[in-house]
């Protein structure tokens, strides 16, 4: 997918996830020094992450 390819997923969440998705928002506002910070590029970096993450620990539990 094309990097500017974007949809919106409309999903409900907690209020205390709300608030701690707000707060990783402002540290990576306040701690990156990226300029303005949306909730969109905090979620997908989260997932990249967490992505990476996943991949990492199955290629070490195919060598088992």
């Amino acid at each position: 997918m094309a990097e500017n390819e974007r949809i919106q997923l409309n999903v409900r969440i907690s209020k205390e996830t709300s608030a701690k998705l707000d707060e990783i928002v402002e540290y990576y506002q306040e701690n990156l020094k990226l300029g303005r910070v949306y909730k969109g590029d905090v979620l997908t970096d989260i997932v990249e992450k967490s992505y990476e993450v996943m991949n990492k620990q199955k290629r070490s539990f195919k060598r088992f």
